[in-house]
C-alpha cells in the first residue's frame, strides 16, 4: 500500500505568459508513484489524481475537448464557471460533473477567492486535445505537449491570450 497526506504533497504551479490562464496543483498520482508518460504497470496508474486550485480571474487551461481521456471534478470550495458546447454553467461546493472524449470544457474561477476542486482523469495512452478557439491540436507524448496547426508547431498558449 503507498499512502500519503495530501497536506505534504508539493504544490506545483504555473501561469501562462500574459496571465490569462493559471493553476497551482497538486498531483496526487505522481506523489504516490505514477510516473506521467511511463508505459510500464509499475509506474502507471489507470487514473490521474489532481488537487487543483485556480486564481480569482483566471482560467485553468484553454477551452479543449480530449480524443479520449474522460474526466470527472469534484468542487471543493470556491465558485467556478464551466464553459462547454451547452453554454456556461455556474458551479460551487459539492458538484460534480464529468467529461467525455470530444465534449469541449473550459474551466474558470467565477469568485473572489480561489476555485479548488479534485481533477480525477482516465488518462489513457495515445490521447490528444482541440483547441476551438484557436484551431490548434496538442499531441501528448511522454516528454509533454506538442501543438501543431497546420503542420506548423505553435507554443501552447499561442492564439489563446
Amino acid at each position: 500500500m503507498r499512502k500519503i497526506n495530501v497536506a505534504d504533497v508539493p504544490e506545483q504551479p504555473y501561469t501562462s505568459p500574459k496571465g490569462k490562464f493559471a493553476c497551482i496543483s497538486k498531483c496526487v498520482s505522481e506523489s504516490l508513484g505514477r510516473v506521467p508518460g511511463s508505459d510500464k504497470k509499475s509506474e502507471s496508474h489507470p487514473f490521474d489524481v489532481e488537487l487543483c486550485r485556480i486564481p480569482p480571474g483566471t482560467s485553468m487551461c484553454p477551452y479543449h475537448s480530449h480524443s479520449v481521456q474522460f474526466e470527472f471534478y469534484m468542487v471543493v470550495s470556491g465558485r467556478g464557471r464551466i464553459r462547454h458546447a451547452g453554454g456556461d454553467t455556474e458551479v460551487g461546493p459539492g458538484d460534480a460533473f464529468v467529461f467525455g472524449p470530444g465534449e469541449a470544457h473550459q474551466l474558470i474561477c467565477a469568485g473572489e477567492e480561489d476555485f479548488i476542486l479534485w481533477i480525477i482523469a482516465d488518462d489513457p495512452p495515445g490521447d490528444s486535445a482541440h483547441y476551438p478557439d484557436s484551431n490548434k491540436w496538442s499531441v501528448f507524448t511522454s516528454g509533454g505537449g506538442r501543438v501543431r496547426l497546420e503542420g506548423t508547431e505553435r507554443d501552447y498558449f499561442h492564439g489563446e491570450e
